[in-house]
Order: structure tokens, then sequence, then C-alpha cells
């Protein structure tokens, strides 16, 4: 084993002995416990003016029950380890455990109602705990966005160690880079037979039998192991009895990249703990609540907008000459054709100005950043995907859904290879992994990743998800022309 401190020595690394907990995790916890309680406080205090409205010897006991509720509700929360590290800024595990003490709270509070024969006013209760259930998960996404822009400024981040062969650990380097907002910065690699050199520019510190020290030496906190033939069962069981040590986090990456959670569980047999991938439920009863949630959603979003879209039609009706709407055929689910329809952002004849045009895009992509053919009225609209609205129509045809791959042209199709067509199982949609994660700035490789991605673990959480983050997105502009 060589020494890897004289390679890559951090200031304040610890080789041996259990390692401190980050100052930003820390104080994530404190402002998430600080969180919770106020949240409690207030959804007790509003419970108890809108059942009471007065204090009375009668409401004595719910004002004490208001007072206490806090220290309920971060105990409640804490014993459901919701307040766990691996659960900060990332996934909707922590979501759902909140809710799961909700539920638990109001559950324990009717059995020990019932239990008790205690009259306990249901209009209160009713008020309270939902409260601050929605309270509380409303104040740890303001946490989590907090968060995730330190993420994008390089703070809050997870010193990692990745464990595997260097092609695999580039792949993991860059996914990690492209996505900040997880968390993970690899800051060292244990490859087979060590050597030296970078991988992305990360050093190579050991090999896999160093792993411990280099976790050491870098400050690291987490070791990520990829799937390799060197690291066996027993071999991963002996690392992480060598890292339980030090405290320090172990990840397994498996080969599945890009399925989802909900599609894999844990099936123990014969002492081993077997993945089960299920298939991706592309057809059947979720589909059709898929398709009813769509076209629901886009009938209201019409109806509400409707002020909105008439002031677009108008403006690009005097913004130079040309029809009000921009009809192209587009591909949509089995490769079935169909009319999407856009406000027009170009020049009525900017088809023939095409010819001659150098785009910026990758693959089969024809994208241009100054894009001439733009109209100044166009250009705005592009940048908040005003143009885009139109295709609520699409999704009340059920041509398109609200959340989907992008919808692509008869000529990209027609350069598709097998993996790529995988994305014509699942209707297109107004918006997608794609338009959360960079849009037009994303390269054909990695708006394909994300379309194919989002084919292999659709689920309508997901769907509300990107809806969610699709306003921002919005509102930001960016990666948008």
């Amino acid at each position: 084993m060589r020494d890897v401190a004289a390679v890559h020595a951090v200031p304040g690394a610890t080789p041996a002995g259990r390692r401190r907990m980050p100052g930003w995790v820390r104080e994530h916890r404190v402002l998430a416990v600080a969180a919770d309680a106020g949240c409690a406080a207030l959804a007790g205090a509003t419970a108890l003016i809108v059942r009471f409205g007065e204090v009375t010897p009668y409401v004595t006991p719910y004002v004490v029950a208001s007072a206490f509720l806090p220290v309920v509700w971060v105990c409640t929360v804490a014993l459901n380890r919701a307040y766990e590290p691996r659960l900060i800024g990332l996934g909707s595990e922590e979501f759902q455990r909140v809710l799961h003490c909700g539920f638990m709270l109001t559950a324990a509070l009717a059995v020990g109602a019932y239990l008790t024969r205690t009259e306990v006013a249901r209009g209160y209760v009713v008020l309270a705990i939902p409260l601050t259930t929605s309270l509380t998960i409303l104040a740890r996404c303001l946490l989590r966005r907090s968060l995730h822009r330190r993420r994008a400024q390089g703070g809050c981040m997870r010193r990692v160690v990745a464990v595997g062969h260097r092609a695999a650990v580039a792949e993991l380097v860059r996914r990690f880079r492209r996505e900040r907002y997880h968390g993970m910065e690899v800051v060292g690699v244990c490859a087979p037979h060590g050597g030296t050199g970078e991988v992305e520019g990360v050093p190579v510190l050991g090999d896999f039998s160093d792993v411990p020290l280099v976790v050491g030496q870098a400050a690291a906190d987490t070791v990520a192991v990829l799937a390799c033939p060197e690291l066996d069962g027993v071999a991963l069981r002996r690392l992480a009895w060598r890292l339980e040590k030090t405290d320090t986090d172990l990840i397994v990456a498996p080969a599945l990249m890009e399925v989802a959670g909900p599609r894999i569980t844990i099936r123990p047999a014969a002492g081993l703990p077997l993945l089960h991938v299920d298939h991706p439920e592309i057809s059947g009863l979720r589909q059709a609540i898929k398709n009813l949630f769509d076209r629901f959603g886009a009938g209201i979003l019409l109806v509400v907008l409707s002020p909105l879209l008439a002031g677009v039609a108008v403006a690009v009706r005097f913004s130079g000459p040309g029809p009000v709407f921009f009809r192209q055929t587009r591909v949509g689910r089995d490769g079935a054709e169909f009319t999407i329809y856009k406000f027009r952002t170009m020049r009525a004849d900017a088809e023939r100005w095409r010819i001659g045009l150098t785009g910026d895009g990758e693959g089969v992509l024809f994208k241009i950043r100054n894009d001439p053919r733009v109209t100044p009225i166009g250009a705005r609209l592009r940048r908040h995907s005003l143009d885009e609205l139109p295709q609520l129509i699409n999704v009340l045809l059920g041509h398109m859904s609200l959340v989907g791959p992008r919808p692509p042209l008869p000529e990209e199709v027609a350069r598709y290879g097998d993996d790529v067509r995988r994305r014509l199982l699942v209707r297109p949609g107004m918006t997608g992994l794609w338009q959360v994660s960079g849009r037009s700035d994303l390269s054909w490789e990695e708006s394909v990743r994300l379309d194919l991605r989002y084919v292999e673990s659709w689920s309508l959480t997901l769907d509300l998800q990107i809806l969610w983050k699709t306003w921002s997105a919005v509102a930001r502009g960016a990666g948008a022309y």
C-alpha cells in the first residue's frame, strides 16, 4: 500500500477515528428542527383561533395542546428519522416521512381518545395536524431550494471517494458535475491496481485496498462503489466493516443506472439481497389515470390562461405578417404523426431562410442560439416558453401529455437508433426532465438520456415534481432560444 498522504493531503483530514458531521449538515438539521417547530406552533395557534375564537375554561386543554404541539411534532419527526443526513436535499423520501408523521399523529390521537373515552374537538384536530404537515412540507421545500442554490455555487457538498474502473468513475464524475444539486463531489479515485494520473481531473489516490486510508486523507465522508467484478459480495462487506469505524457513508451504484427507485425492490433470498426490477408501466390503469390527469389539467389551464392566450395572440398578430399560430408535424406515441400548435415566433418565410444557416445543435437537432429568423416578440415568448401554451390543445386532444419526452420532428425520428426510438413508447410532453434540466443548453446525448430516464422511471409523482419545477425553469428563462 503506498503513501496516499504524500499524494493528496487535505488540511483537517482524519485518517483514523470517527469523522465529525460536516458543518453544513448540522446547520441544515438545526434549521429543519426550527422550521418544523415553528410550523407546528403556527398550525396550533391557527386551529385554536379558527375552531374556538376565544379562550374559555373549555378551551384551556387545547391551549396547552397547542403549546406542546411543536415539541410533540419535532419528536415524532425525529422518531420517524426524517432528520437523517442522507435525506437532505434529494428525493421524495423526506416528504414521505413527514406525511407519515402526520398520519401517525392523527391515528395516535384517535386511538388515545377512544381508549380514554375523552371527547376531542374534531375541528381542532382536523385543522391542527394536517396544517402542521402541510406547512412542514412547504418549509422543507424552501430549505431544499436554498440548499440547491448553495450547491450550485459549490457549497454544501459531500466529499466522495469513487471506487471502480476508470471509465465508470469518469461517467459518475460527469453526472455529479452536471447535476450539482445532488450535492456529490468526487475528490478521489480508487481504481484497480492503483496507479497514478487523474480521471476527469480527479486524482487517482490508490487501489481498492487503500479506500479507508484515502477517505481519511481526502477528508471524505462518502464512498461510492461502482459495479466491478473485483468487488464481490465478500469484498464489499469487508469494506463496509472498515468504513464503519469512521462512520463513513457507503453507497453502491448498480449497473442499472437509469432505473428509478419505485421500480426496484430488495427481495432477500437464501441470505442474498436480490434486486427485483419491475418493467416500466407504459399502459394499463396508471396510464389511464395519467391521461385523465393530463386532459383535465389541460382543460383547466386553457380556461384559466385564456386572457393570457388572447393577449399573446394579439401581440403575435401585430408583430408582423403571418399567421398567429405555427403548425408543424411532430411524431407522437408509437410513431404516430400529429400537428403541433404553437404561437408563431419567426417571420413568415422562416423555412426559406433556414437554407444556409448553421445550427448549434448536436446529433439530429437543429437549433441556433441567435436565430435571425426569430421576431422580437417571438424571442420574448420563447424565453419564458409562452409560445408553447397552445400545445395545451394537443394535450386535450390526446396527442401529447403535460409531461413527457420532447416532441420530435419526423426527420429527427428517421435518424433515431434503436435505443433512442424508445422515447416513442410514451406521449411527448409540453415539459419534461429536459425542460427543468437546461432546455436548449443540453447536448443531444444529455437530452436523450433524460428522455429515456423518464420513459424508464415514469410515475405520477415524478410528473408532479417536474410540473412543480417547470414554473421556476420557465421564470428564469435559462436555456431557451
